[in-house]
């Protein structure tokens, strides 16, 4: 079978993308809807929430994704309104410094619920529908770089984020015979609104040292997030399911190893 142009298109599918209101979340939307998707963002902020939706020319839904009722209430609207989702971005996510010896329960839970709880929630749902309806589907998870390496002060986040690249894996076994495909993206440094709030301008800005510790020395884009979104959402990934696809400039691969910033020299550890 050969492969065709039109295989990337997402055209009558229904996209959900979860903290879709800002940054990588509504980078990827706008993403999938200009392959044709037809894209609900699901967004705590109603302000980002509406902004996005229209900028896609979709759906806002303002939910806490952390909620079951909620999910179950969001996705009943999102079907009601704009059908069957087949694509499903697990997007939402949140973190704050918390040293591991300082660490409350509380801040634990939090950043679990933040990052972890929901994407089982808006999975099972998701794939429940898709299993009565004999759908297949594609589920997408955004997990960190910081699911794979040490991540001082952020012990939390990095093994909730460590999380989501297992529970990919296991989902993706789970619903293989349904026909569902389940991955991950694996960003590190990312051009957002809350770089550019630290003055950072451009994914490029080597000025600022931005991508001193980056292999190809720049932070990502969120279109470049976007673009290995709509892959993985289209057909041409049809036989591609619990991967976790690192969009990080190399540093996954690069395991601690970067070019000096004065010299160029590839170096390990302390320069």
């Amino acid at each position: 079978m050969a492969i065709d142009p039109s295989d990337i298109l997402l055209t009558a599918r229904v996209a959900v993308v979860t903290g879709g209101g800002a940054g990588i979340g509504r980078g990827i939307a706008e993403g999938l809807a200009a392959f044709g998707a037809s894209v609900a963002i699901w967004e705590r902020n109603p302000d980002s929430c509406a902004a996005a939706a229209e900028t896609v020319g979709g759906l806002g839904v303002t939910v806490d994704v952390r909620d079951a009722d909620a999910v179950d209430s969001a996705l009943q609207r999102t079907e009601r309104e704009l059908g069957t989702v087949s694509i499903l971005v697990n997007n939402a996510g949140g973190t704050f410094n918390s040293p591991l010896l300082e660490t409350t329960e509380n801040g634990w839970d939090a950043l679990y619920r933040s990052n972890l709880r929901h994407v089982l929630l808006c999975t099972q749902r998701v794939a429940r529908r898709l299993v009565d309806t004999r759908t297949r589907g594609s589920v997408i998870n955004v997990t960190s770089i910081e699911g794979v390496r040490a991540a001082p002060g952020y012990a939390a986040y990095a093994a909730a984020k460590a999380g989501v690249i297992n529970y990919t894996q296991t989902a993706s076994f789970e619903l293989a015979p349904y026909g569902i495909r389940v991955n991950a993206l694996a960003p590190d440094l990312t051009m957002t609104e809350g770089l550019q709030s630290l003055g950072v301008a451009d994914a490029a800005d080597r000025d600022a040292g931005i991508g001193a510790g980056i292999p190809m020395l720049r932070a990502g884009h969120v279109d470049e997030m976007a673009s290995a979104a709509v892959f993985l959402a289209s057909e041409m990934s049809s036989y591609i399911t619990g991967q976790t696809i690192h969009v990080d400039g190399g540093t996954d691969a690069a395991g601690g190893w970067y070019h000096h910033p004065q010299t160029g020299v590839p170096k390990l550890g302390p320069g």
